[in-house]
């Protein structure tokens, strides 16, 4: 950390949002609430709003490995989170960048479609996150169908997360709002097994940049100098809130309030 700069500094690779819920801006008031700093790198443009994505442009993977490498030779980065990445030369890209870091706490959203349903990402990119990116995170975070597509298609959740866990990442958080119940229910998988299952009442909405928030304060956490099971905690905690206040901003999904924590500051005169 330099002298008299006491702010960790999170390193994060994703795609652009127009509409301001998920991707890189999520990312940033999710980091910004754990006390962090984003130094971000877009890996791609999209077109989107609350409802569906349009279009995606990946971003040139050298100018991508560019930007990261002056960023982590400058500055005191102490976690990398990784959100959308939509074809393999970016994947490569960010896997050099990884090799030289070995010892960095890596958050990786395993993003394959958007809220409204449009594939993300062609089938060589997934072996390519899959096979070059999942042995070298910490953490990773799928929903249930996200965990299955990378698993193979095993459909059990438990299943899932100890099939993930065998292509490399240290642990497997597994959320669960694509299930029904009174409750989602996250798992925490690590060394074949899951640790713990995290109770969270459901809420009523469908919401646009959830599983940025996650992983994102995930990251922010470690950063931070919290445990893996201690970020995880502290984030779902976060992001349950965050969604509980969230609001809506056009005809689609809500936003979350990621900012929740303001609400309780007065600013009139």
């Amino acid at each position: 950390m330099l002298e008299g700069f006491d702010t960790p500094v999170c390193l994060v690779f994703a795609g652009h949002d127009p509409s301001g819920g998920a991707g890189i801006q999520a990312d940033i008031e999710a980091l910004a609430s754990m006390n962090c700093h984003a130094a971000t790198v877009v890996t791609c443009l999209t077109v989107q709003d609350t409802r569906n994505v349009y279009s995606v442009q990946a971003t040139c993977a050298s100018s991508l490995a560019e930007q990261a490498k002056v960023i982590l030779a400058d500055m005191p980065v102490q976690a990398i989170k990784i959100g959308l990445v939509t074809n393999v030369e970016v994947v490569r890209a960010i896997h050099t960048i990884l090799v030289e870091y070995p010892d960095m706490p890596v958050v990786l959203d395993p993003v394959i479609s958007a809220g409204g349903g449009r594939q993300m990402q062609d089938m060589a990119t997934r072996d390519a996150v899959r096979n070059l990116l999942f042995p070298l995170v910490t953490i990773l975070t799928p929903n249930l169908p996200e965990a299955c597509a990378y698993g193979g298609m095993v459909s059990a959740p438990d299943a899932c997360g100890i099939t993930l866990l065998k292509y490399g990442c240290e642990f497997v958080l597994l959320s669960g709002g694509h299930e029904e119940g009174e409750y989602v229910v996250n798992r925490l998988f690590c060394n074949n097994r899951c640790l713990e299952r995290f109770l969270w009442p459901r809420l009523p909405h469908e919401y646009h940049g959830s599983g940025c928030t996650l992983s994102a304060s995930i990251a922010g956490l470690l950063a931070c100098g919290c445990g893996p099971h201690s970020a995880v905690r502290k984030a779902q905690q976060y992001t349950w809130e965050s969604l509980k206040q969230a609001y809506p901003t056009g005809e689609g999904q809500r936003q979350p309030q990621r900012f929740y924590w303001v609400h309780a500051m007065h600013w009139s005169d």
